[in-house]
């Protein structure tokens, strides 16, 4: 079964750009994701969103 749910290693991997990249974008809540136990956890549908909507800047 393949999850929406990914993790920042692979938002990092999906995005090219470096872990605490993600990290801080997520802290300053301008990446959209949301915390799991303390784990930064991301949907990728709404990493999708979000791309298309920086597209359109």
């Amino acid at each position: 079964m393949e999850s929406d749910i990914i993790t920042i290693k692979e938002v990092a991997e999906y995005l090219r750009i470096k872990e605490k990249t993600v990290y801080d974008l997520a802290a300053k809540g301008k990446i959209p994701g949301f915390k799991v136990g303390g784990a930064w956890r991301f949907r990728k549908s709404e990493l999708d969103k979000w791309i298309h909507k920086q597209e359109g800047k």
